[in-house]
């Protein structure tokens, strides 16, 4: 059986700000369905990474290769491009818009993308349900514990079927229910999509669920 072509390499990768380099020499390669997680101490350059990761920041050397292009000399444009088709993003703080309801959050990503706003809303909802949210669709993030605003940070992430999912302490501040939720359905739809999901965690719950461990610094 022929293997799948990795969806992200990094080869050698580094990167510093002024005389402190967070990352040095990172190299790993990441295909359809894999599983990432990635560990450190504080200032150990784990948001770098995920920055880079994301193509939000630039490495300072080394080689990042997404589904075999490099992308080092790309135009921000382009980059942005490639974030809106390629990328989903679960931040750490949800970065729900409080002045939209819950399906307009979700479908945030759809309008960069170019699609009306009926596609939009349609696309939205139908992930809503899939994900047990659909009640919650008119709400506003206020009207949401911490537990829903983190669901719908995931289906805004996984609206515009991302090949790389990329989430930044999912699990902060949940308890233990939300959080063996979360990552659950973090797997499942990885999975279901065929992406790759790298999460960046000092958080053990995650740690038990996910094997593939990349430690950047000192744990």
């Amino acid at each position: 059986m022929r293997m799948q072509a990795p969806i992200l390499e990094l080869a050698g990768v580094a990167h510093s700000y002024g005389d402190v380099t967070p990352l040095a020499d990172v190299t790993l390669t990441l295909g359809p369905g894999e599983l990432l997680v990635i560990t450190g101490g504080s200032g150990s350059g784990k948001s770098t990474l995920l920055g880079i990761m994301g193509l939000m920041e630039k490495p300072d050397s080394g080689r990042y290769l997404l589904r075999g292009k490099p992308v080092g000399e790309l135009s921000d444009g382009a980059l942005a491009r490639l974030r809106n088709r390629h990328f989903g993003f679960v931040f750490q703080q949800y970065a729900l818009i409080p002045g939209l309801n819950v399906w307009q959050n979700v479908a945030r990503p759809l309008g960069y993308a170019g699609l009306n706003r009926r596609e939009q809303k349609r696309r939205a909802v139908e992930l809503l349900s899939e994900l047990g949210l659909a009640h919650l669709a008119g709400r506003r993030p206020a009207q949401l514990s911490g537990g829903e605003q983190k669901r719908v940070a995931i289906a805004r992430a996984l609206v515009n079927d991302p090949a790389i999912v990329l989430a930044d302490e999912p699990t902060a501040s949940l308890d233990d229910i939300n959080a063996e939720a979360v990552i659950r359905l973090l797997k499942a739809q990885a999975k279901r999509l065929g992406a790759a999901l790298i999460v960046v965690t000092h958080d053990q719950r995650v740690k038990n669920h996910i094997s593939n461990h990349l430690t950047i610094g000192k744990a």
